[in-house]
């Protein structure tokens, strides 16, 4: 999965926004004006810091080299994923619909509501 590709799975999210808080080079994701991913590099290689379920996060850790404890994030609830192709674009999907998924059900019922 590519840049532009990732970019436009998380964009057609209900209620998703893309926002650049840390300059342009660092796109986030937002739902509910809470970050569900953060897209950043690793000299060429794409990397994605997504919430997880604290138990979910460490199988993913223990199966997939590629994913990693969130860099610069709460280690226990999000992870860093290396878009190298070494995991499954399916799995991949699967994580960033659980990232999103899980924000959401933090919001607030009024919040959930209003999702555009």
């Amino acid at each position: 999965m590519n840049l532009e590709r990732l970019r436009l799975y998380l964009l057609e999210k209900r209620g998703a926004v893309e926002e650049y808080p840390f300059g342009p080079e660092t796109p986030v994701f937002k739902v509910g004006g809470k970050i569900f991913a953060l897209v950043f590099f690793d000299g060429d290689l794409l990397c994605l810091n997504l919430k997880s379920d604290p138990d979910h996060a460490r199988v993913l850790r223990e199966y997939y080299p590629a994913v990693l404890p969130g860099y610069h994030m709460n280690k226990r609830h999000w992870n860093t994923v290396l878009v190298d192709g070494s995991i499954p674009e399916d799995e991949l999907q699967s994580m960033l619909d659980d990232s999103y998924a899980l924000v959401v059900a933090g919001l607030s019922r009024e919040a959930r509501k209003n999702l555009s």
